[in-house]
C-alpha cells in the first residue's frame, strides 16, 4: 500500500519524534518539514526539506498533501494552537499520530488530530478531544473527559469520572471527579483532590536537603 504524503510543521525533538512514529506505525510518508521563519536554520532537518509556514500552501498543497503539527509543552501549546488553527483554515486535512502500542478500551473514538504515544491505557467511556497530547506511560480512569487543546506528559494517572482541560506534567494525579480547569498547570509529582482555577499552577514542594550525608540516614 502506497503512503500518503504529510508535511510536519516543527522542527523540534518533538517533531523527529512524531517522524518516527509515522514512519514506524503509519500509512503516511513525512517527505518535508515546516516552521516560523526566524526558527530554520538550515534547508534540511533530518535529511528532508524545511520551508518557511507562509510558503508551505504554494509548495504542498492541500488536495496532495496532508499536515501534522508536532506538539510540545512550550508556552502552552499558545503558538502550535495558531498554526493548527491557520493549517484548518488553509484546507489541510489534520492527521492523528498514534502509536500501535496504545490500549483503548473506551467506545468513544479520539478526535481530530491527536499524537498519542505507547503503553497508554484509556478505559470505557472515556472521551478525548481535538487536538490533544498524550505521551508515554499513563492511565485515563472511566468516564473521564479530555477537552480541546491539551498536553499531558508521562507516567500520568487520572481517576474517573475527571475533566481535563489542562497541561499536566510528568507524575500529576487528579484523583476521582476532579476538573482541572483551562490552561491550569499540574506539575510534576502533585497530587489533586480538589477542582483548579482557571490559569492557576499547582506545584509541589521542592525536595528539601537535609543536613546529614546519605550514611547517617535509616531508612
Amino acid at each position: 500500500m502506497s503512503k500518503e504524503n504529510i508535511v510536519v510543521f516543527g522542527t523540534s525533538e518533538t517533531a523527529q519524534i512524531a517522524n518516527y512514529y509515522f514512519d514506524t506505525y503509519s500509512n503516511y510518508e513525512v517527505v518535508a518539514f515546516s516552521d516560523n521563519t526566524a526558527n530554520i536554520t538550515q534547508n534540511l532537518f533530518i535529511s528532508k526539506p524545511v520551508s518557511a509556514f507562509e510558503n508551505v500552501i504554494t509548495l504542498y498543497p492541500n488536495a496532495t498533501y496532508k499536515m501534522f503539527v508536532s506538539l510540545s509543552y512550550q508556552q502552552r501549546n499558545e503558538l502550535l494552537d495558531t498554526k493548527y488553527l491557520v493549517a484548518k483554515s488553509n484546507g489541510y486535512s489534520l492527521i492523528s499520530c498514534v502509536s500501535s502500542h496504545y490500549f483503548l478500551l473506551s467506545q468513544y473514538p479520539f478526535g481530530d488530530y491527536c499524537s498519542i504515544s505507547e503503553n497508554n491505557t484509556t478505559q470505557p467511556f472515556v472521551k478525548i478531544g481535538n487536538y490533544i497530547a498524550l505521551r508515554n506511560w499513563y492511565h485515563f480512569g472511566h468516564h473521564s473527559t479530555i477537552k480541546d487543546h491539551n498536553y499531558i506528559s508521562s507516567q500520568m494517572v487520572v481517576s474517573g469520572h475527571c475533566i481535563i482541560h489542562s497541561y499536566m506534567s510528568v507524575n500529576a494525579t487528579p484523583t476521582h471527579q476532579v476538573s482541572a480547569a483551562n490552561n491550569t498547570l499540574l506539575k510534576n509529582g502533585k497530587a489533586k483532590s480538589k477542582n483548579t482555577e482557571t490559569s492557576k499552577d499547582y506545584i509541589p514542594p521542592a525536595s528539601m536537603l537535609l543536613d546529614k550525608s546519605s550514611n547517617e540516614i535509616t531508612l
